[in-house]
């Protein structure tokens, strides 16, 4: 049976939502290097629990940023708009702090002394390092914002929701799988100024994309 264009139209739409997603997840920054790190060190059963931790806070967050979306969705549409606009600008900002990292050529280090001996406390370390950074949720609200019209409904939010969750867990799994592999972390310090100049053009693109968004009506 072939897709209706509005069906297609959604599909669209959660699959710009889960891209958008995925390049804020994927992007370095303390939560993706210090699974990469873990892996490193301490092999990949323990980062797949880490990273585990990591996307359950991200949960956390994603469900606190669909509350508020859905409540501003269904108040106003220029609201939706400025949403959209800040959201571009917060990811025109990261581009900013990307392209510094990557000028300078800094690099994350991860204090390993305090790490849990117990692998069970690997989830909740990582759980608390994502739950304890507020800001996730403008990212969670810049990326469900890229698929999300005035019209969408609440299940349609829940489904984008379920898409940036899948995307948040695969994106975790694929560093303990990438970074495990030998020779991988001491590759990226090397890359490191590429890795972030790609980064900050790929958080122009979106935040450019995202503030055009906005103003298409």
């Amino acid at each position: 049976m072939t897709l209706t264009l509005l069906e297609s139209f959604k599909m669209l739409s959660l699959l710009s939502i889960g891209l958008a997603f995925f390049v804020i997840a994927v992007s370095p920054g303390p939560a993706t290097l210090s699974n990469a790190t873990i892996a490193m060190s301490r092999g990949r059963k323990i980062s797949l629990i880490y990273g585990a931790g990591l996307s359950t806070g991200l949960v956390f967050w994603g469900i606190i940023a669909a509350s508020g979306l859905g409540v501003i969705l269904q108040q106003s549409v220029y609201l939706l708009m400025i949403l959209k606009v800040l959201g571009g600008v917060y990811l025109i900002w990261l581009a900013f702090l990307s392209a510094k990292s990557a000028i300078k050529g800094d690099s994350l280090t991860i204090n390993m002394e305090s790490a849990p001996k117990d692998n069970s406390r690997w989830f909740i370390k990582g759980f608390l390092l994502n739950i304890s950074n507020p800001k996730t949720v403008i990212a969670w609200m810049a990326a469900l914002s890229v698929g999300l019209g005035e019209n969408d409904s609440t299940a349609f939010l829940v489904l984008g929701v379920l898409v940036c969750v899948a995307v948040g867990f695969f994106t975790n799994a694929l560093y303990s799988f990438v970074f495990s592999c030998n020779g991988v972390m001491a590759l990226y310090q090397k890359a490191n100024r590429w890795v972030n100049g790609v980064v900050a053009g790929l958080f122009s693109f979106a935040g450019l994309g995202l503030i055009r968004s906005a103003f298409n009506r």
